[in-house]
């Protein structure tokens, strides 16, 4: 690996109590391009713009995916990842839809590591602050032939991070027309073109006074499958539902953590589809305790309110929340407060 190191930071400008989301970053960036069958010598160099052909295949055709993963800082100072070896296997899962050769783990791993200590000052300890990770890989050979590119570059850029959401109310609307995937289509990949169709219907929510939409499937709007970026869950009564993963879901890393320690904590866990009739109907009942998010960004967020076919639902809050409870668990494990059984903490 070569490594430039940035002579002229920029941290002492930045002002880490006001930071927007993703709008900040650090002064190293992990670069690595792939050329000839073959990926090349990785590098670390300063953060800076990139040059790319107007014809660069990511542009035309949308080969490009990417991850989302964070670092944090404890009391002592060490830095930790959280799953690092599941953001790769995804990654290369997502690169394999888009036909994208995928990344090997040790460049991964080693250019990971290297970055987040070289930029470590970055991570700031605390509740909420962590630095957000963004790896990932486009098409960059100048060709507008509708193919497969030949040529990828890989790159990792860093961004410090606090609370996603602030705003204590969240309210979702819950989608009747527009659809985030279907089957066969590449849902389950974190391909850059499944974010960008999200915006147009997300905005027509927010018109309405609505953070995010709850996606429901293509073929019926029938059952609730995202929540925005986020895998939902649905509590009813003790029980913990939450949609199969599939080629519509993406295969969330907090979602999974969230059921395994859900499941540790005895709490009754349901992997099924779930409708929104069930919903509206354990409402009815006051069956229906809670409805969360579940996301890298904002590891779990509690939902206030959903709006489905012009009628607008409010949520209890609970004192027995199991979104608390579980993101709690997330968190302490990630910040290493407590102790880690399932070896997710990977020490930088």
């Amino acid at each position: 690996m070569k490594i430039e190191i940035n002579k002229k930071t920029k941290i002492d400008r930045i002002d880490f109590n006001n930071l927007d989301f993703g709008e900040t970053f650090t002064d190293h960036m992990f670069v690595c391009d792939y050329s000839n069958g073959k990926w090349n010598t990785p590098e670390i160099i300063p953060y800076q713009s990139i040059s790319l052909d107007p014809s660069a295949s990511a542009l035309h055709y949308g080969q490009a995916v990417f991850e989302g993963m964070k670092a944090y800082k404890d009391v002592n100072g060490k830095v930790w990842m959280f799953r690092p070896k599941e953001n790769w296997l995804r990654l290369n899962k997502s690169c394999e839809r888009m036909m994208i050769p995928g990344f090997p783990e040790d460049y991964f791993m080693k250019g990971l590591k290297k970055l987040i200590s070289i930029d470590s000052e970055w991570v700031k300890p605390g509740d909420g602050n962590s630095l957000y990770l963004r790896p990932f890989i486009f098409a960059s050979q100048p060709s507008v032939q509708a193919s497969p590119s030949k040529e990828y570059k890989f790159m990792i850029i860093c961004s410090p991070a606090k609370s996603y959401y602030s705003n204590s109310v969240f309210n979702v609307l819950i989608a009747e027309k527009y659809s985030r995937a279907a089957d066969g289509g590449v849902g389950y990949a974190k391909a850059a073109g499944n974010y960008g169709a999200q915006f147009y219907p997300t905005s027509l929510a927010q018109e309405q006074g609505y953070q995010q939409v709850v996606w429901t499937d293509a073929n019926e709007h029938k059952f609730i499958e995202e929540a925005g970026t986020m895998n939902i869950f649905v509590r009813i009564g003790d029980t913990l539902v939450t949609a199969p993963t599939n080629n519509r879901i993406l295969d969330g890393i907090t979602r999974k953590s969230a059921i395994q320690i859900a499941k540790d904590m005895g709490i009754n866990v349901e992997i099924r589809s779930i409708t929104i009739d069930e919903i509206i109907e354990a409402l009815k009942n006051r069956m229906l305790k809670e409805i969360f998010g579940a996301g890298t960004a904002v590891v779990i967020i509690p939902i206030t309110g959903f709006g489905y076919q012009n009628t607008d639902y409010k949520l209890q809050s609970i004192k027995d929340s199991y979104a608390i409870r579980l993101k709690k668990a997330i968190t302490e494990i990630q910040y290493n407060i407590s102790e880690d059984p399932y070896n997710w903490r990977i020490e930088v």
